[in-house]
């Protein structure tokens, strides 16, 4: 029972103290490089994909190695007599 209460505990104090830098930014004019710090920093954490699971795991996954036999295949046929394109800058045209 410890653990969760803990684990609340430390989010909300860290949210808190998110907060309070967030705030003390737009609302101070004296405020430093301590508030920009760590609101910067929080919002940094939010950013964290935490649900994550590692690719082998996932639901629907596709094997890295399909990708690599498609593109090797794709590449094999995709020989081609087309001219190149034009630069834009190699004056083809008559203008």
């Amino acid at each position: 029972m410890a653990r969760p209460i803990a684990r609340w505990g430390a989010a909300l104090g860290f949210g808190a103290l998110w907060w309070w830098a967030v705030l003390r930014l737009a609302l101070v004019p004296d405020a430093g490089a301590l508030e920009a710090g760590v609101a910067a920093g929080g919002w940094g954490l939010s950013l964290l994909p935490v649900h994550c699971v590692p690719k082998a795991r996932a639901v629907g996954a596709v094997d890295p190695r399909r990708w690599v036999r498609a593109w090797r295949a794709g590449r094999a046929a995709a020989t081609t007599t087309a001219s190149p394109h034009h630069r834009s800058d190699a004056g083809s045209g008559p203008w």
